[in-house]
């Protein structure tokens, strides 16, 4: 209401926040996972307020192509932009004091992602994600840096059938991917109780956008789906399709971090964060979508169910909209049209 009282939709109003949002050009920030989606989604709007910018990343999963495109899209808007990349490993705990230095902020983005990763390599994923945490937080503390944001993950909550998943319920990992983002968020916890350093662990709900890895075996459901519609090959659910996730479009996520880094408030310090979008949508209601969208009959492949899947997620935001104010700036169906017409193939 408020928005069509302003002569808004939401998307107008999305770009509006996101635009308006100031920051402090003298701080000096370190993202890690740089060249992956959501890293490079970071890089992209803290080079377009001006921040002295450092990315670090392996390209073991990222790529080099997502920080040029992050590059230039910021240039649009600020073409004098300070960045500086280092092709480099957080499993190498002197990488991590090297690239932390001088830093006031961290946000931790890489990880290896994908639950069905982690199944059929469940040390890998230990080592990406859980020691290599421990060595960026490390770093951190040593090179004293004043705020380390963690991008954690709604699958700590499990398959728990209590919704909307709130930050007080018991966490119920079912997959080793889970279990590293958990015990990643134990050690944020701790090296602020323990140590002093101000982090803060924000739980992404099933994230999507721009940039997003369409061509992996461990790709995200909605660019296989979007890939698989433009090339007239049917969609693939693992399921019967009822299987329902909290959606969250990038832009929310880039202004939860935003506003994690910002915000003054000693009770989010060794806290954990829903990030979403509080609705649940089916993976069919997806199809449904898309069938109208694209003007064609969509008729999708159900295959098994995947060990480890999650059957519903859904999350409360209440505690997030108290203590980081944060609401989510564009709805689930009005990201994918703007992921549609940004879509690469």
């Amino acid at each position: 209401m408020i928005l069509k009282n302003m002569g808004l939709n939401i998307g107008d109003y999305n770009q509006m926040v996101l635009n308006k949002l100031g920051f402090d050009i003298n701080k000096k920030i370190l993202i890690t996972g740089c060249a992956g989606f959501i890293g490079s989604n970071l890089l992209e709007f803290f080079l377009k307020k001006g921040c002295d910018v450092v990315g670090l990343d392996n390209l073991s999963t990222g790529c080099l192509e997502n920080i040029e495109l992050a590059k230039e899209e910021a240039s649009e808007e600020n073409k004098n932009f300070k960045f500086n990349f280092i092709k480099g490993d957080i499993r190498d705990f002197n990488c991590c004091l090297n690239a932390t230095k001088k830093i006031n902020i961290v946000f931790h983005e890489a990880a290896l992602g994908s639950v069905q990763r982690s199944f059929e390599n469940p040390m890998n994923s230990s080592t990406n994600n859980i020691e290599s945490t421990l060595n960026i937080l490390k770093a951190s503390l040593e090179n004293k840096v004043e705020r380390f944001i963690y991008a954690s993950s709604s699958s700590v909550y499990g398959d728990t059938p209590v919704l909307p998943k709130t930050e007080e319920m018991p966490v119920n990992p079912k997959s080793i991917y889970a279990v590293t983002k958990l015990t990643s968020e134990y050690y944020c916890r701790l090296f602020y109780s323990l140590y002093g350093l101000k982090t803060i662990s924000l739980r992404y709900f099933n994230v999507f956008g721009k940039r997003q890895n369409p061509n992996s075996i461990y790709s995200a459901v909605i660019p296989l789906f979007l890939k698989n519609i433009i090339s007239n090959k049917p969609p693939i659910i693992f399921g019967d399709g009822e299987q329902s996730r909290d959606f969250t479009y990038i832009d929310n996520v880039i202004y939860a971090n935003y506003l994690a880094a910002t915000i003054e408030n000693n009770n989010i310090f060794g806290n954990f964060y829903n990030v979403a979008c509080a609705n649940k949508i089916s993976l069919n209601s997806i199809i449904e979508f898309l069938s109208d969208y694209f003007k064609k009959e969509i008729k999708p492949v159900y295959k098994e169910e995947r060990i480890g899947d999650v059957k519903h997620s859904l999350a409360s935001l209440e505690k997030v909209n108290k203590d980081l104010k944060y609401y989510p700036i564009i709805d689930f169906f009005e990201g994918l049209k703007k992921l549609i017409l940004k879509f690469q193939f």
